[in-house]
């Protein structure tokens, strides 16, 4: 049986406490700043681990980081996995702040330099991970779900799909798979009765529908989605989002990936549903 091993990294103040919390909450044994030289000894157990490293560890560096991931990679008992924590720099500095913590390359410079420094040092890393989670617009809730889709230690191989809505003004999700740009329909915004209620309130909704392309768009939608499903599951993905976009991220949008999700759970897949713009964030 081959043991699963995540090494968890990141931008400083990305959320990889957070993660590891999360990931030990899920059945994983967590470690965090295990110096690079120990990382082959902790191979060779049958538990999950998730391993959390970052510019705090001891002898960091991302040219031996890669070395020693790609020596793990090479062995046949071992399932590893590279998550990459980001976050936009201006929340990263927001957070410094607001704990009054140092970043650990900024010294007696602004925080803004470390920040910059370490995302210099680290865009070879991402550019590796096998998942990069953004966390700047992101509830802990929904990084907990981005985990446990792509990381569950459930013996159930099923594919999960999270239909998620979103402000193009805000940014795709970085996590997208598809991406849908509904902005073509007609914008409940101009609507001054519509503006203050969103796509969860059936009169936006029956709004939407007015568009004389709605429909033809909605089925299109299905029949192309519909097929892909299997294909996915077929090549072994465990985990597909859907992002539905428009420019505020309140009405069509929301709608839309309501109905999408509706449809999903009809026909009989494990889908959930979130309308980014809605909640709270991550941090």
């Amino acid at each position: 049986m081959m043991q699963k091993i995540l090494i968890v990294t990141g931008m400083s103040g990305a959320g990889m406490t957070t993660s590891l919390k999360i990931l030990e909450d899920m059945g994983y044994e967590t470690i965090d700043g295990v110096p690079l030289s120990l990382l082959p000894q902790l191979t060779g157990r049958s538990d999950p681990l998730a391993i959390g490293v970052d510019i705090r560890t001891r002898g960091f560096g991302v040219s031996p980081l890669l070395e020693e991931l790609d020596q793990m990679k090479a062995a046949t008992d071992l399932d590893l996995s590279l998550v990459f924590l980001d976050c936009a720099d201006e929340v990263i500095e927001r957070r410094y702040v607001e704990t009054r913590h140092r970043h650990p390359l900024a010294e007696d410079r602004p925080v803004a330099d470390g920040i910059r420094h370490e995302r210099q040092l680290l865009a070879s890393l991402q550019d590796r991970a096998d998942l990069v989670i953004d966390t700047t617009e992101m509830a802990i809730k929904d990084c907990k779900r981005i985990l446990q889709g792509n990381f569950t230690l459930s013996d159930k191989k099923h594919l999960s799909i999270f239909v998620t809505s979103f402000s193009y003004k805000k940014g795709i999700p970085r996590e997208a798979d598809l991406v849908f740009d509904v902005r073509f329909l007609r914008n409940p915004h101009y609507d001054q009765n519509l503006r203050p209620l969103t796509g969860e309130d059936e009169a936006v909704g029956a709004y939407v529908r007015q568009d004389e392309e709605f429909e033809r768009f909605f089925n299109n939608l299905k029949t192309l989605i519909h097929p892909l499903l299997p294909r996915y599951s077929a090549e072994g993905k465990s985990y597909l989002t859907i992002a539905i976009g428009c420019t505020g991220g309140q009405h069509r949008s929301v709608y839309i990936a309501r109905k999408l999700h509706e449809w999903l759970v009809k026909a009989g897949e494990n889908a959930q549903l979130q309308h980014r713009e809605l909640t709270n964030r991550f941090g």
